[in-house]
C-alpha cells in the first residue's frame, strides 16, 4: 500500500480533502489541525471528503471524518459529502453508519482544482493517545453498532491515560 497523505483544495468556500493511500493514525493532527482552521474560515461554506484514491483508512481517521460531518452540521446546518468508489471502503462507510451522516457519492469527481498536500504534523505519543481516544468516541456515539465495536479499546485507551 501507498503511505497516505491527505491533499486538499478550497474554491469559494468548499473544500476539498483528498486522502490518498493508506490513510493512518500519523495523518489525525494533520487532519485535525486541518479542520480546525478550515471551519474557522468565514467563507466557509461545505466540505467534499475525495476517497477515491484511498487504499485503506483506519478507524481514528474515520473517527475524524465522523468528527467533520458532526461540526459540519453542528455549526453551519450542512451534510458534507464523501465520494468513494472504492467498493472495500463503501462497505466500511456503510457497515459504520457513514451513509446517516454523509452524503455518500460512488461517482469519480471531475478534478478541476489544484490540489495542495498537507504537511503531515508530528505529534508526542500522549497527544495522539488522545486524539485516537476521541476519535473512536466520536464513531462510538454515531449508533449502537459502533459503540459495541469499539467499547474495548475506548475503555482500554481511558485506563492507559
Amino acid at each position: 500500500m501507498t503511505v497516505g497523505k491527505i491533499q486538499f483544495a478550497e474554491s469559494e468556500g468548499t473544500y476539498i480533502l483528498k486522502f490518498v493511500g493508506d490513510v493512518r493514525l500519523t495523518l489525525c493532527s494533520t487532519l485535525d489541525t486541518f479542520l480546525d482552521k478550515m471551519f474557522a474560515q468565514p467563507d466557509f461554506r461545505s466540505v467534499i471528503v475525495d476517497l477515491t484514491e484511498t487504499e485503506g483508512i483506519d478507524s481514528t481517521s474515520l473517527g475524524l471524518l465522523a468528527k467533520l460531518s458532526i461540526q459540519a452540521k453542528r455549526r453551519f446546518g450542512l451534510i458534507p459529502t464523501i465520494v468513494s468508489t472504492n467498493e472495500d471502503i463503501n462497505r466500511v462507510l456503510l457497515s459504520m453508519g457513514f451513509d446517516q451522516v454523509f452524503i455518500l457519492v460512488r461517482d469519480q469527481l471531475q478534478e478541476s482544482q489544484q490540489m495542495s498536500e498537507l504537511p503531515c504534523q508530528e505529534c508526542s505519543e500522549q497527544v495522539a493517545k488522545e486524539k485516537v481516544l476521541d476519535a473512536h468516541k466520536v464513531l462510538m456515539n454515531m449508533n449502537e453498532k459502533n459503540r459495541n465495536t469499539f467499547k474495548d479499546l475506548v475503555k482500554s485507551l481511558e485506563c492507559d491515560s
